[in-house]
């Protein structure tokens, strides 16, 4: 009787460990890559923006964009970085935004390069799609 609950237990604990195990994502899963080949430029008006949880307890800028064909969601970057740079966005802004078309789920979605308001210019990421505020493309 009693190594029968061992084996139950051991049978349990490895259920267990299974499951946290593939319920854990690994780095860069369900993360969109930016791809040069699919950049776009689009133009609209700001009607929401969203600060998000994001990886390494940064919270991320989101704009919902309407543009002429639609709406779209932005991903702008770490709201710290986009703070540090002096840049703020305001429902009812105009903005034009170089980026990255891609696919969230199944919506699509656009992985900001640069995004310009009112003539002042906000770079997030270099030509190849390198985050500005990474370790490889940090300046200051």
């Amino acid at each position: 009787m009693q190594k029968r609950y061992f084996h139950l237990l051991v049978v349990l604990v490895v259920v267990i460990f299974t499951s946290m195990v593939w319920a854990q994502r690994g780095p860069g899963s369900g993360v969109p890559r930016y791809d040069p080949k699919t950049e776009t430029t689009v133009s609209g008006t700001i009607e929401d923006i969203q600060l998000l949880p994001g990886r390494h307890q940064w919270t991320g800028t989101h704009l919902i964009l309407k543009t002429e064909s639609g709406t779209i969601e932005v991903h702008v970057g770490p709201t710290a970085y986009i703070e540090k740079r002096q840049f703020s966005f305001t429902k009812g802004d105009r903005i034009e935004v170089l980026g990255s078309q891609v696919k969230v789920g199944s919506k699509d979605a656009l992985l900001a390069r640069e995004i310009t308001k009112e003539g002042k210019k906000l770079i997030l990421r270099d030509q190849d799609g390198v985050p500005s505020w990474s370790r490889r493309n940090r300046t200051n």
